[in-house]
């Protein structure tokens, strides 16, 4: 878990808000250098972040709607670049190797590291899932409505000219069952969302740490523990990449589904 490292007046500070803060601060900085002053005929580093975003555009606009793509994007995007930016600080050299700890055996073990990737902290994941479903409830209420809500979530789904009209009485109560069930998935959406960030990055980093005692732990002598610690994390750093990149992908991708089941319906039925 995150360590206290000071307090801001009775406000505790863990390293893993320490890393939030500098990611958040490097990653204004890396896109104010990489854009400059913008202009009709973009510089590379403003046609880098035009193809980002028109690359996030693409995937995104389909799913949530042009009616609520523009409103949504500045959280998604955001979403999905501060999430891959910090999955992949965890893989950065000192992040969780640079701290107090205790001499074990031939090297030293961190016990409270100076620096930790933000998103092995629970508390961080939990509140990008509370800020991405306390804007998903304010978008549907504003760009579909309290009755389109309630549609959606109790609204009987069958044509009343294909069915018989008992038929259509029973399958009304039917949904109203499956609304309150819907009610209660979306409930735990945040959990949902919390852990399945937390859970990946915190396990990656686990086994990061793991490959790099892998020698002493199979007990091989010195000079097969040191080829060890060198050559065994490789393969999975490349891993750690990837999984960051797929994780923050499918958090994007999930905020923009719930907003776009409720939000998209009339774009659909055109």
């Amino acid at each position: 878990m995150s360590e206290e490292i000071f307090k801001l007046g009775v406000f505790p500070v863990t390293n893993s808000m320490v890393t939030s803060w500098i990611i958040s601060i490097a990653i204004v900085i890396i896109v104010k250098l990489l854009v400059g002053r913008t202009s009709l005929i973009p510089s590379k580093g403003q046609l880098i972040v035009e193809s980002a975003i028109t690359s996030l555009r693409t995937i995104l606009e389909p799913i949530v709607g042009k009616k609520v793509f523009y409103p949504s994007f500045w959280l998604l995007s955001g979403l999905f670049i501060f999430i891959l930016i910090h999955n992949w600080s965890a893989l950065l050299p000192g992040v969780g190797t640079i701290g107090q700890g205790i001499q074990e055996g031939n090297h030293f073990k961190i016990t409270k590291p100076l620096i930790r990737p933000g998103n092995a902290d629970l508390n961080m994941t939990l509140a990008l899932a509370l800020v991405a479903n306390l804007c998903w409830v304010y978008f549907i209420v504003r760009y579909a409505g309290l009755k389109a809500i309630i549609k959606d979530w109790f609204g009987n789904k069958a044509d009343k000219t294909q069915v018989n009209f008992l038929i259509f009485g029973l399958l009304g109560i039917l949904f109203i069952a499956v609304g309150f069930i819907e009610v209660l998935s979306i409930l735990f959406r945040p959990v949902s969302l919390t852990f399945r960030l937390f859970g990946n990055v915190y396990g990656g980093e686990s086994l990061l740490h793991s490959m790099f005692y892998l020698g002493e732990n199979l007990k091989l002598n010195e000079t097969l523990i040191n080829i060890s610690m060198a050559i065994a994390p490789i393969p999975f750093y490349f891993m750690e990449v990837l999984i960051g990149l797929v994780q923050a992908m499918v958090f994007m991708l999930l905020v923009s589904v719930y907003i776009g089941l409720i939000c998209n319906h009339e774009e659909e039925n055109h």
